[in-house]
């Protein structure tokens, strides 16, 4: 006789056995939903691949200040700076996919597979999109001595006086070179590109004349505008900017599809749960939304954009091709 040939013993279904299951069904149940509402039960990191005080830097820490809020516990900045961008994306793909860790990505992230095929991660493929978090609008401007108020102006000045007529951006391969180089493909132009270690160095230069023209972002641009050191031509993005409400965008003042703009967002390691990235999504926009938060965006020449993972998703996928295509065009390498 085998142990399969010895039947169970019969044990009665009371009431108390039956309440016990239907206690143990209801906390199964219930589970995911009380998970999620401890969601976060100790301190979320912020991977910030930026030096402290730049732009994605300040839209980060401006978001955590309000998070730390809503949530009752801390969101930390760990600042990650290296390789435009590469060290901190590196370290947050790497990092347990448990909602406790974000990587707060750029621009950069978007043209980076494009001028660096062999990065130790993947934007798209080892992370998954939170929320979009601001846009820094990118704005043309001319020194005032140069005879152009307008873009049909700079580009009839361009094809009279052809190669003679310079840009200066922050750097080769970022957002402001690339926003220059987008114009050249759209406008025919053949304006000169001069990159320089930063936005700030680049704006002395157009300052003392050195450059005509400067794809700028707007923390940049703004305080030389209001002191009239510099000519507003106009702004990149595909709508007026709140930040500069009179000047028109490029593509309204003659050059239709025109668009370009530096931003920050949200994701987090690829494997993140679904439900803990829609929490973030939602708290995230909810920051977005407050009246402080984005008056200290504002200051910094930022506007806060929320949005849906799915939503960012597209737009990042969308930049990515954009960029790639302008890379190739215009044959920009980088060391």
């Amino acid at each position: 006789m085998t142990t399969q040939d010895i039947a169970p013993p019969v044990v009665p279904f009371t009431r108390r056995r039956w309440l016990a299951g239907a206690a143990a069904a209801s906390t199964a149940i219930a589970w995911p939903a009380l998970a999620q509402q401890a969601f976060p039960a100790r301190p979320v990191r912020f991977i910030v691949p930026f030096p402290a005080g730049g732009p994605v830097d300040t839209t980060a820490r401006a978001v955590a200040l309000k998070l730390s809020e809503i949530w009752g516990q801390q969101a930390i900045i760990d600042n990650r700076a290296g390789a435009g961008g590469i060290v901190g994306a590196e370290i947050a793909a790497k990092a347990p996919a448990d909602g406790y860790n974000l990587l707060v990505c750029s621009i950069h992230h978007a043209v980076l597979p494009s001028l660096k095929p062999k990065l130790p991660y993947d934007i798209e493929r080892d992370f998954v999109p939170v929320s979009f978090g601001a846009m820094f609008p990118v704005v043309l401007v001319a020194h005032p001595a140069v005879p152009v108020r307008n873009v049909a102006e700079l580009i009839a000045l361009d094809k009279a006086t052809p190669g003679k007529l310079s840009f200066g951006s922050s750097g080769s391969g970022g957002g402001t070179h690339l926003a220059g180089e987008l114009f050249n493909m759209q406008a025919g132009t053949r304006l000169l590109h001069v990159p320089y270690k930063g936005s700030a160095p680049a704006m002395t230069d157009l300052l003392g004349g050195q450059v005509q023209f400067m794809f700028s972002d707007a923390p940049t641009a703004l305080p030389q505008i209001k002191a009239g050191k510099v000519r507003a031509i106009a702004v990149a993005s595909a709508r007026r900017s709140v930040l500069l409400p009179d000047v028109p965008t490029v593509a309204e003042s003659g050059l239709p599809g025109y668009e370009a703009y530096s931003w920050a967002a949200f994701v987090a390691p690829a494997g993140t749960p679904k439900d803990i990235v829609q929490r973030l999504s939602a708290d995230i926009n909810k920051a977005l939304d407050d009246p402080q938060v984005k008056q200290r965006l504002h200051e910094v020449g930022a506007e806060a954009m929320p949005s849906t993972p799915q939503g960012f998703g597209k737009m990042l996928h969308a930049e990515i091709d954009k960029w790639t295509r302008v890379v190739r065009t215009a044959n920009i390498q980088v060391d």
